[in-house]
């Protein structure tokens, strides 16, 4: 054996690896497979700094660890899940414990929480939706008759729907309801660009299975950088991908969380969300935490709510212009 040689191969390889890894933050190293699609430059993100999140307290519910899904209810109150337990939490805007509900239904991954109108009252839908393996042939979305109050025993669970793909199982942390449309709306998690899925909620209510049709991708997610993957080699390479959606109560500014930061796209006109998708968010960096699964409007539209899975988890408030 040539010793001689064996530094300068080694500096040959750590240069093409460290080529490699550049080429790969700044838009993708040729592996000789099918090239992940690349946002158009108009859709492209621009991190912005203000205005601030801030932090308006601490989840105080002892028994919610991981929370992965938050949604605005009537007077203030927000109901929370998290993806191990078949509970529903109840806390205010300050994160004070307002009493917990155990749901009738089956937690295989809870991973987000939207509300929609039913014939008698509003509905919280739980999407099981979560598919870390994406081996899951079908999802379960959860209907249950939105509670007044904790305290008064285990809530049904008035309907199940199964949810199928068209394209093969997928990841999702994403579920939001799109009052313009009268849909339900799923984003994938781990596709790049994530994939927006749509359910009609009228099919959704008496439909025991159904398969969600896929809208289009959504490509604003800003990649992540050399700084994001250095300052966190486990989980740098991940700061893009969706964890939460909601979309605000009168259907015009949809929100979505991600690892790294808070995206805010807005709906012209009576364009449809996967047309508004297309163009650039506005993207807020933050909240701080490696984490932020949780995210939902208040019931008056005016500020966006964050909490993440850590215990004790904390919640963070964006006050919107």
């Amino acid at each position: 054996m040539n010793h001689r040689a064996a530094p300068s191969k080694f500096r040959w390889t750590a240069t093409l690896f460290g080529l490699c890894l550049t080429a790969a933050v700044l838009g993708g190293c040729d592996s000789g497979g099918e090239s992940a699609a690349k946002p158009k430059p108009e859709a492209a993100a621009q991190p912005r700094q203000e205005p601030a999140f801030q932090r308006v307290g601490t989840l105080a519910a002892t028994r919610l660890e991981e929370a992965s899904g938050i949604q605005a209810g009537p007077a203030g109150v927000f109901f929370l899940h998290d993806d191990e337990s078949a509970r529903l939490y109840l806390s205010d805007a300050t994160g004070r414990d307002l009493g917990v509900l155990p749901v009738a239904a089956a937690n295989r991954d809870w991973e987000d929480i939207t509300r929609v109108p039913g014939a008698h009252g509003p509905l919280l839908v739980i999407g099981d939706i979560g598919d870390n393996h994406a081996v899951r042939k079908q999802v379960s979305l959860y209907f249950l008759p939105e509670p007044a109050a904790a305290g008064t025993g285990p809530v049904a669970v008035r309907h199940r729907l199964r949810v199928s793909y068209p394209d093969g199982p997928r990841d999702a942390e994403s579920l939001a309801y799109d009052p313009a449309s009268g849909m339900l709306l799923i984003l994938s998690k781990r596709d790049q660009p994530p994939r927006l899925y749509g359910i009609p909620l009228d099919l959704a209510l008496w439909k025991q299975e159904v398969e969600a049709e896929f809208l289009g991708e959504v490509p604003g997610f800003r990649p992540p950088t050399r700084r994001d993957i250095l300052s966190n080699p486990g989980r740098g390479m991940w700061v893009s991908q969706p964890t939460g959606m909601d979309i605000s109560p009168d259907g015009r500014q949809a929100a979505v969380i991600t690892y790294r930061s808070l995206y805010l796209f807005e709906r012209v006109g009576d364009e449809s969300w996967i047309e508004a998708f297309q163009r650039a968010p506005r993207e807020v960096v933050g909240p701080p935490g490696s984490q932020d699964e949780a995210v939902g409007f208040s019931a008056d539209g005016r500020a966006v709510i964050v909490t993440a899975e850590e215990s004790p988890a904390p919640l963070y408030r964006l006050d919107l212009p």
